[in-house]
């Protein structure tokens, strides 16, 4: 399985951006998808998640409210629509997938598929 990750890049404090992460395979072989981030000097920490097709979503207490995740079925894609951006959310931005239907939705080990990355930087 590969995840291409898309959609950094730079944006000044209170603007938007949506990430996009294309899987190889066909959606209903995933039991979850989610996203992660990892600033600078910090441990990758849990960002948003979802289960296969948006049937339920998952969000960190630092972005709820301002970002949103989604899939389309027909793509393999999930996005992460990012809303009133602070310069906090500066990161590299990973998207992961699980077939395993074990294990929490917020913990890293229950993914077994990950993404390469894209930068997001929020200028002030």
């Amino acid at each position: 399985v590969q995840l291409q990750a898309s959609g950094g890049g730079l944006v000044q404090a209170g603007g938007s951006l949506r990430l996009s992460c294309v899987a190889s395979e066909r959606f209903d072989a995933f039991y979850g998808m989610a996203w992660f981030r990892q600033a600078p000097g910090k441990e990758r920490e849990f960002v948003s998640a979802t289960r296969r097709a948006g049937t339920t979503a998952y969000y960190a207490d630092s972005v709820k409210g301002r970002f949103t995740i989604s899939g389309d079925n027909a793509k393999n894609t999930v996005y992460l629509q990012m809303n009133s951006l602070k310069p906090d959310d500066t990161a590299v931005y990973y998207c992961a997938f699980r077939k395993d239907y074990s294990g929490s939705a917020y913990e890293l080990r229950s993914y077994q598929y990950w993404g390469q990355g894209t930068l997001v930087t929020v200028s002030s």
